[in-house]
């Protein structure tokens, strides 16, 4: 356990580390937008508790990976404004979108046990909701690997995930868009397996399917699939109540105010991940493992190759320089470089990055609990890629 601590180098380097550490945390520098992504621009150098108070971001938490071992981790901040408790290692994060790829990670799994097919039409195995068919899915029927792909022609919902006051919707209720659930309905807006369009509801339908095949909840199943198996003993796609509650972190609005969770106990496919940034690096560092046949914990090397490999190519200038789409991952590949990243936010208050290079076995977790962390976020990473000099810096040029 990391209670109370908020640093921890695993190398034995120590000393070497802790004066990489410290030139990153005192070089953090100053995005400008002007130029745009994914050619940013960067400005004046400065320490990350300048930059946690200029974006209003309470908390910060992070850990490094390097040569496929986690190597460092330290946070910063307090959970709660209001409270001033501070944020440890073993602080719980929300990991927003970044619960994607744990989700498709589980669901290979299962298509690798003959539970589910990639390619078979889902509303067979659907029991208690399917998809609504309309003119769209008349055409196409909506597949496995066009939802863990983002292109089965769900919608997002631009609505997002509002429910009534004091009320807890049903998976159903939010699939149907039925009070108390206040978010649009999941429906196709184009014929499947046309085009790319991001759908957090999406995953919602995957996690309604893992579930009717299995009987089980998802956060049982991640649980028995992903994190017993990778020793991460504190993650869980529960919805934070009780003494889980008192665990993580308080979200923070963009003016820095302390705000209660947007998750929600029904649906967490697409975002109900609350991690550490160590716990988090295990699960990249077995991804990319297995990605180089060295581990198959939770999937073959075959699927993880898959998994980590383009299914569709998506436009770089439309998605953050992201050049393809995986299972649940997106890739930036360029010549025979590769990088996969998924980052998370989650409404109202919390952001993830999760990046990492499968074939030098590099990467970093950065997680805040203040919605302007999703810039902040970035800054730190540039510093940590400056510093370690990683072949990622034809991202920052």
């Amino acid at each position: 356990m990391n209670l109370g601590k908020k640093i921890e180098i695993f190398s034995k380097e120590k000393e070497v580390i802790r004066e990489r550490i410290d030139r990153i945390i005192n070089g953090i520098p100053q995005l400008n937008m002007e130029k745009g992504m994914p050619n940013p621009q960067w400005d004046t150098i400065g320490k990350i508790e300048e930059r946690m108070e200029m974006f209003k971001v309470p908390g910060i938490s992070m850990a490094v990976i390097n040569n496929f071992e986690v190597e460092w981790a330290q946070c910063f901040g307090v959970k709660d404004k209001r409270t001033k408790e501070e944020v440890t290692l073993d602080t719980l994060f929300e990991g927003g979108s970044t619960s994607k790829t744990f989700t498709a990670a589980a669901v290979l799994n299962a298509v690798e046990k003959n539970l589910l097919d990639l390619d078979e039409k889902v509303n067979d195995k659907l029991k208690t909701w399917k998809i609504p068919e309309n003119e769209f899915t008349k055409k196409s029927e909506v597949t496995l690997r066009q939802l863990l792909t983002h292109t089965a022609g769900i919608n997002r919902p631009d609505s997002m995930f509002g429910v009534e006051e004091g009320k807890v919707p049903t998976i159903n209720q939010i699939l149907r868009g039925e009070p108390p659930a206040l978010n649009d309905p999941a429906e196709a807006k184009f014929t499947p397996g046309t085009d790319h369009n991001y759908s957090n509801i999406g995953y919602i339908i995957i996690q309604k399917l893992y579930e009717d095949v299995t009987e089980k909840t998802l956060p049982n199943i991640m649980k028995e699939v992903v994190f017993t198996p990778l020793g991460m003993d504190r993650s869980t796609f529960e919805y934070p109540t009780g003494e889980l509650k008192k665990k993580a972190i308080v979200p923070h609005d963009k003016d820095g105010i302390a705000r209660e969770t947007g998750l929600h106990p029904g649906a967490s496919g697409h975002g109900g991940l609350l991690t550490t940034p160590t716990e988090l690096c295990k699960f990249m560092i077995e991804l990319m493992k297995a990605f180089n046949g060295k581990s198959s914990k939770i999937l073959s090397v075959e699927m993880a190759q898959q998994m980590l490999s383009s299914q569709v190519k998506i436009d770089p200038a439309k998605y953050f320089g992201w050049t393809g789409q995986g299972f649940g991952i997106f890739l930036i590949e360029e010549e025979d470089k590769l990088l996969i990243t998924h980052p998370g936010t989650n409404m109202p208050g919390a952001t993830c990055m999760m990046i990492a290079n499968p074939k030098t076995g590099q990467g970093a977790v950065i997680m805040a609990n203040g919605i302007n962390g999703e810039l902040l976020n970035i800054q730190i990473l540039y510093a940590i890629v400056k510093e370690y000099e990683w072949p990622t810096m034809w991202l920052f040029q």
